[in-house]
């Protein structure tokens, strides 16, 4: 299909540290129609960690392939997946990834919950204190999207702490993926470096090492269809909503497509995905539905939902025994 030309979108800039939550509502509000797409600045994550963890990152993908692949995924999908293993239905091509995500504690009912499986991670005299940086990277990650969700609800005439439930955001999914792109994509040819897609959850929060590659597409009906660069910029993280916030604002707020083009050279990034609990029943919010405007999506749990999505966008990877952590 015939694209129009990429050209730099400007986004709204959420500043975490504003007092006026309602301000920011309001602003936010608008965005989240427009396209779900936004920064936010202020949001108390050092640099110094958010370096530490680029550093980390780099440090695994650096590792000979071997290596790597003793935390190769399990059936939970946590751990390395290698170049050419990811999906390829959305022609991703030359990515690989590490994934991990909430774990449930020891004797915890949650831990017996496929989302809150335990992580698997590369040996740690490999990778000394590899562990703890991305361990503590996730709370303070988790952290920034709680205070995103609580403008969220404001923005969607909520009070500021529906989300603050153990139904939704006190025990919820979060995972955490690092990324490296390598190569050259090719639209035309169908080449990514990540090919179109929406985020399935609540929310996603990107971090990147600055190289440009994020691309939207507002409206996907649009033939041809328009895709816009999403710039970096320092010290503030990229924000775009998931399919589980439209469902839940009946199509008010945008889960939009987005898609990475790789350029020639190495890209490092880092998503995090938060959605509700487990347990979470996915239905049109209260403030979001009525006579006139009816739910537009059926009510359904957020573990079914997350398990749908992930089956239609994942091709089975098993691990092979010799490959299998011991």
């Amino acid at each position: 299909m015939r694209e129009m030309e990429n050209k730099v979108l400007p986004l709204t800039c959420l500043v975490l540290a504003n007092f006026d939550l309602h301000q920011s509502a309001v602003s936010l509000k608008q965005a989240c129609m427009d396209c779900g797409f936004f920064y936010v600045i202020n949001h108390g994550i050092s640099e110094e960690l958010k370096e530490e963890v680029f550093e980390q990152s780099k440090k695994f993908f650096d590792l000979p392939l071997e290596d790597k692949m003793k935390a190769l995924r399990n059936e939970t999908h946590r751990g390395y997946s290698p170049a050419l293993e990811q999906n390829q239905i959305h022609g991703d091509y030359n990515k690989e990834s590490f994934f991990m995500g909430t774990e449930g504690l020891k004797d915890d009912p949650l831990g017996a919950k496929p989302f809150y499986r335990p992580n698997i991670w590369p040996d740690s005299d490999v990778l000394p204190g590899w562990r703890t940086t991305m361990e503590n990277y996730h709370l303070e990650l988790l952290r920034v999207c709680k205070a995103i969700a609580r403008i969220l609800a404001l923005a969607l005439d909520l009070d500021a702490d529906y989300f603050d439930t153990s139904e939704m955001l006190e025990n919820p999914i979060a995972y955490m993926r690092l990324l490296h792109y390598e190569g050259m994509s090719d639209p035309s040819r169908g080449i990514y470096g990540c090919g179109s897609h929406t985020d399935h959850g609540m929310m996603t929060l990107l971090a990147t090492d600055g190289v440009m590659g994020l691309q939207i597409c507002k409206d996907k009906d649009m033939k041809p269809q328009k895709w816009e660069y999403i710039p970096s910029i320092d010290g503030a993280y990229i924000v775009n909503l998931g399919d589980v916030l439209e469902r839940w604002s009946n199509g008010l707020f945008k889960s939009t497509l987005h898609r990475v083009l790789a350029n020639g050279q190495d890209r490092y990034s880092i998503p995090f995905f938060l959605s509700p609990s487990h347990d979470c029943l996915i239905e049109c919010l209260p403030t979001c539905q009525s006579k006139n405007n009816l739910p537009k999506y059926p009510a359904i749990k957020c573990s079914a939902y997350l398990t749908q999505r992930y089956k239609e966008s994942h091709r089975e990877t098993r691990a092979s025994p010799e490959n299998r952590p011991k």
